[in-house]
């Protein structure tokens, strides 16, 4: 009997002594997610490694366990001291810590050894399984595949995401489109696993609910979302903690940056589209990065009326735009990314833009926009003369 995507991802986890967990780019869901599971993995006794390479933004810091997430690929292998041998026989190994610094001591039973007896180089990755979270392909790790693309394919890879636009990447795929989040799919899984959950473990997958629907207020808001966050909270989720660092605490700088981009702030009636821009320029002379504009598109999405569509442009790059998009539901955001060359969920999305600015990016967004009207009334048209 042919074994879902669920159960091969239990058998590969059971079977596994070692493993490291990649979340993708760094966001409340995906964060929150492989914390979560790095604590469900350690208590079921397995030895677990979290790494990203990419920058962990400051309002993430208060999840349970963030400090142990290793910023090297070097850091997740074993550092091997290499003698020659030369004539030396050895007899006993031994070591000890002496104002922080590691000696290790050994005897000899003949010969002695030197500084040119020693060499030094680093094993391979000590683990046998890797867990891939909230990414919908490769590039979604962000540097991490960038530098090392090699590691992912040294061992089998476990992928698990809610994105349609999955590229199902992995030995084995959980990616449930229906999910709100990543963070939602891990609980089935815990349980499954046979998890005990605790705040802490309920604290980080809450983090990945609330934060991929806008604490409830995304048109991706399901029953079964609702459900299993009050399940999060009974097992002690800091629910209030969770909404203070993601909703309502924001730096000085991001406020300055907020403040200049809803000045702004463009509407096209006909195409009921708001979008608004932020270059390159700015976000280097306030000293900010595209990380802290984060939160500003869902309160477009909820403060402008008469919306169906609102975008967020902003130049990371001189010649790189990225957009996010938000929508009602009459509007598929990630129909609408699509055709941009991105992907998402019906209700939120994003794209990339590349070789471009802003000006050229928004004549590319107006474009998409009428194309996907265009589309959606020619899909009227027809479901109504049948």
């Amino acid at each position: 009997m042919e074994t879902t995507p669920k159960q091969q991802t239990i058998a590969h986890v059971n079977q596994a002594k070692r493993i490291l967990i990649v979340p993708g780019k760094p966001d409340g869901d995906s964060i929150g997610s492989a914390l979560a599971l790095m604590q469900m993995l350690t208590k079921l006794g397995k030895e677990v490694g979290v790494v990203t390479l990419d920058e962990i933004p400051p309002y993430l810091q208060f999840l349970p366990g963030v400090t142990q997430i290793q910023k090297s690929v070097n850091s997740l292998k074993d550092f091997i001291i290499t003698l020659g041998s030369d004539g030396v026989e050895p007899d006993k190994l031994s070591y000890n810590i002496v104002d922080g610094k590691l000696n290790i001591v050994i005897s000899t039973k003949s010969g002695s050894y030197s500084a040119e007896h020693v060499s030094f180089a680093t094993g391979s990755l000590r683990y046998d399984l890797i867990i891939t979270l909230d990414a919908a392909d490769f590039d979604q790790l962000g540097d991490i595949y960038k530098y090392h693309p090699q590691i992912f394919n040294e061992m089998p890879v476990v992928n698990i995401d809610h994105h349609a636009s999955s590229a199902n990447y992995g030995k084995v795929n959980l990616v449930d489109t229906g999910a709100t989040s990543t963070g939602e799919i891990l609980v089935g899984v815990g349980e499954a696993l046979g998890v005990e959950f605790d705040a802490d473990i309920a604290t980080g997958l809450l983090t990945g609910i609330i934060s991929d629907t806008g604490s409830f207020q995304h048109a991706n808001t399901t029953p079964k979302s609702l459900t299993v966050a009050a399940q999060m909270v009974g097992y002690g989720a800091r629910q209030q903690e969770i909404i203070k660092h993601l909703f309502k605490t924001k730096p000085l700088a991001s406020l300055k940056l907020w403040g200049r981009i809803l000045s702004n702030i463009q509407f096209d009636n006909r195409l009921k589209l708001v979008w608004a821009t932020v270059d390159y320029t700015t976000l280097q002379s306030m000293g900010v990065t595209g990380q802290d504009i984060g939160g500003l598109i869902d309160e477009l999405m909820t403060s402008v009326p008469g919306s169906d569509i609102v975008v967020l442009l902003s130049e990371r790059e001189p010649t790189l735009v990225s957009g996010s998009i938000r929508t009602s539901k009459q509007v598929d955001a990630s129909v609408l990314a699509g055709i941009l060359g991105g992907g998402g969920h019906p209700g939120a999305a994003g794209f990339k833009l590349s070789n471009t600015n802003i000006p050229g990016a928004t004549e590319q967004l107006i474009a998409a926009v009428s194309r996907y009207h265009a589309a959606s009334q020619t899909q009227e048209n027809v479901v109504s003369v049948s």
